[in-house]
């Protein structure tokens, strides 16, 4: 069973979340926090696997509430609820170690989908969705001396990688699942996650969008 906590300051979206959760054979729902302080409270006592937190709420939001979980001794995977107009927003909790999003109007089999997802550590959502949310976070707005200093800077660091580690990383920034990953790439699904977990130690990085994003920034995928 994936033990979830829910985490939105309106009641009729945790409800709701809550419903389609418990349809799931293979899903509980653990507890409803509706701000981020009492999330880090409950998630502590409860131990998820999987926190479905929102971003903006009164008293505490959940972008301290993700940075706080994922520091904690057991953390569990934070899904981020979110619209694409919060997309700055998604970003933050992303680099606070969130494993993901989830879109507030996805269908229900696509939450659930998210859910099971983040527990095995996989992607989360479709590949078109993954790619759309990184395009907007690596659009380059700034000077040219800076998107230089930024190409160059994620490519010195990931000259760490061996060359198949490189080969999973631009799959992985495709959106592809572990099981695409090692279908596209002719190996097993463990060594698949072999690889990823591998890629995220030596770069140094909480989850996989934030190594799809330092690979866009490096220019390894459009």
């Amino acid at each position: 069973m994936t033990r979830v906590l829910i985490v939105d300051d309106e009641w009729m979206v945790r409800s709701m979340l809550s419903t389609i959760m418990s349809s799931a054979p293979d899903i509980e729902v653990v507890g409803e926090a509706a701000d981020g302080s009492t999330a880090v409270s409950m998630a502590a006592a409860l131990e998820p696997d999987v926190v479905l937190m929102d971003i903006r709420m009164p008293r505490s939001d959940g972008l301290t509430a993700t940075e706080r979980l994922t520091c904690s001794p057991r953390p569990p995977r934070v899904v981020v609820l979110t619209t694409f107009d919060l997309d700055e927003y998604v970003q933050t909790a992303l680099r606070h170690g969130a494993v993901g999003f989830l879109l507030k109007d996805a269908t229900a089999d696509d939450m659930i989908a998210a859910v099971r997802s983040a527990a095995r550590g996989d992607a989360m959502l479709s590949p078109k969705v993954t790619r759309r949310l990184i395009r907007r976070f690596t659009e380059e707005d700034g000077p040219s001396a800076e998107r230089q200093r930024r190409r160059s800077e994620a490519r010195s660091r990931l000259e760490a990688l061996t060359e198949k580690e490189r080969e999973v990383l631009i799959a992985l920034s495709s959106g592809l699942s572990n099981t695409d990953i090692a279908a596209a790439l002719h190996v097993s699904e463990a060594t698949a996650k072999t690889h990823i977990s591998r890629i995220l130690s030596k770069l140094s990085l909480t989850n996989r969008v934030q190594a799809a994003i330092l690979a866009h920034h490096a220019g390894l995928v459009d």
